[in-house]
């Protein structure tokens, strides 16, 4: 294993601020300082930061139903609410696994499995992500359709998604429709629907792969269980 990414899995910092701790000398590998990008290292190699021996710290995993108004980051220059405020403290960083715009709300993966993360947001193993969005007006058929063969959006044409109606409002004309993607463009639902003429007007991611949002209350977070986790895993290739 190379020796950033022990420490990072330590959870002491991400594998980049690993980097830069190497390169400024405060790493010692048996007691010898290391300032060598790319060194590498076995389990029995005693690793040590400023001092202190470093132990690869307990993986979590969690599903978390970000609120609207909230910023899916840790920390925001601007001062806005983040994701931070509602995560438990286990003494490791857990970090969001993808994004949701401020104004969505809906199910976030959240963790502190650099490994674990990179592949859930991997195209290759292209887990789905199930949104509902309230759209201005009513889509015809054939705008479905666009939807379903994909549209052009920033960042060059979407890949086939599944659309389906659940609720039309006659009424204040709008409608209710259920989007499942598998990529992950910034704001890609929003500007699929933007696409077809129906912007959006409330958008909640439903579920992940094989995890729903429901029963989970905006703000509250759940540890995944050792099942979901083996599963998990196995979606992503890393059983």
């Amino acid at each position: 294993m190379r020796l950033h990414v022990r420490i990072a899995h330590s959870g002491l910092c991400s594998r980049r601020a690993a980097e830069k701790i190497i390169l400024e000398g405060r790493v010692h590998v048996n007691g010898s300082v290391v300032n060598e990008l790319g060194f590498k290292v076995t389990e029995d190699d005693e690793v040590a930061v400023d001092g202190r021996v470093i132990t690869e710290a307990k993986k979590y995993t969690m599903l978390f139903h970000k609120p609207a108004g909230v910023v899916t980051t840790l920390n925001d220059p601007q001062g806005r609410p983040t994701i931070a405020r509602y995560l438990p403290n286990y003494g490791v960083q857990l970090k969001p696994v993808g994004r949701l715009d401020m104004d969505t709300d809906g199910l976030l993966i959240v963790t502190n499995d650099g490994d674990l993360a990179l592949r859930i947001t991997h195209p290759r193993y292209g887990l789905e992500k199930e949104y509902q969005a309230i759209v201005e007006g009513i889509p015809e058929e054939r705008e479905m359709d666009r939807l379903r063969r994909g549209v052009m959006i920033e960042g060059g044409k979407t890949a086939p998604a599944k659309a389906e109606y659940v609720f039309v409002d006659e009424k204040k004309m709008t409608t209710s429709i259920r989007i499942t993607i598998h990529e992950g463009k910034k704001r890609q639902v929003r500007q699929m629907c933007d696409a077809i003429g129906h912007p959006v007007i409330r958008l909640t991611r439903l579920r992940i792969g094989p995890f729903f949002l429901r029963g989970l209350q905006p703000g509250e977070c759940r540890l995944l269980g050792k099942v979901e986790m083996d599963q998990l895993r196995r979606m992503v290739g890393l059983d």
